[in-house]
């Protein structure tokens, strides 16, 4: 089993984005907390520039940690903009992170579906910072037309997908709670559409619990077409990145349902928004060895 830490730990200790200072702080915990694989975000153009600025001093201070970044994940939402001059900006930035996770020596490159283009009246879902429980309003725009926004998602990630095929990296897509993709057959549909092999998932245990998904069934639906695994635990309810253990997941099922369609990717804890956060991710690194060590996985 290999088990990677999540971008989610950095973000809940410095914010969103952490600054850059923070960056290195955060991949020098990681380290401390026994975690051989790490995970790393560009988050939108500032962000990802400066990623992309220091590349060479992060690959060489993860070398020097015993760490490799395995996950590159580019937060461009323009990617998904009915506003075409927008969407291509987001292209070339997005071909700017498939350059990162190709030095970087990823094996995937990972990105959200993002908001649906509504009029939120109140919270909007991730924008400034990344939380859970929140009740969302929206209102529809008389002009707003479902099956253009659908040209443009199958357009995009077919764009990502082929891309990330060409650096030799794997593309694929987490399904969240209040974005445009936020479950497991949704992003089945839209693979249909796509038609790409190199597009995969990413399934997160905490937002498709949430999605009240029997989640063994959604590994059965996604079988090989998995190619990353976010764990994190909750009770349903809300979608909460609690420790492994301290929600109602149903641990075994997922992984038998995973060792069936003998899958062999990383599984990355993403624990966000909780108390003595090193403890709850030193503590869910054991669960899963012990998980593993329990299943013969």
């Amino acid at each position: 089993m290999k088990i990677s830490c999540c971008w989610l730990y950095a973000i809940s200790k410095y914010g969103y984005p952490p600054s850059m200072e923070n960056i290195f702080k955060a991949l020098k915990e990681m380290a401390d907390m026994g975690f051989e694989y790490v995970e790393l975000e560009g988050v939108r153009e500032e962000n990802l520039k400066e990623v992309y600025n220091n590349r060479e001093k992060i690959k060489k201070y993860c070398r020097n940690l015993g760490v490799k970044i395995i996950n590159f994940c580019p937060i461009i939402p323009d990617i998904v903009s009915l506003d075409e001059e927008k969407r291509k900006k987001a292209k070339d930035l997005y071909m700017l992170g498939v350059e990162l996770a190709k030095y970087f020596d990823c094996e995937t490159i990972q990105t959200d579906s993002y908001t649906p283009p509504l009029e939120f009246i109140g919270e909007v879902p991730y924008k400034e910072s990344i939380s859970y429980g929140k009740q969302y309003k929206v209102k529809i725009d008389p002009q707003f037309d479902w099956n253009k926004l659908w040209d443009v998602l199958v357009d995009s990630f077919r764009f990502a997908s082929e891309t990330a095929k060409s650096a030799g990296l794997k593309f694929c897509l987490e399904p969240r709670v209040g974005e445009i993709i936020s479950n497991t057959d949704a992003l089945l549909r839209l693979m249909d559409h796509v038609k790409s092999d190199n597009f995969g998932a990413v399934l997160d245990t905490g937002h498709q619990n949430a999605q009240k998904e029997i989640l063994p069934l959604s590994v059965e639906k996604l079988g090989n077409r998995i190619f990353y695994l976010h764990v994190s635990d909750n009770d349903g309810k809300i979608n909460e990145h609690l420790p492994l253990g301290k929600g109602n997941i149903d641990w075994e099922g997922i992984f038998l349902a995973l060792k069936k369609h003998n899958y062999q990717g990383y599984i990355a804890i993403d624990i966000g928004n909780v108390p003595d956060i090193e403890k709850a991710y030193i503590d869910s690194k054991k669960f899963l060895e012990d998980l593993a060590q329990k299943l013969d996985i």
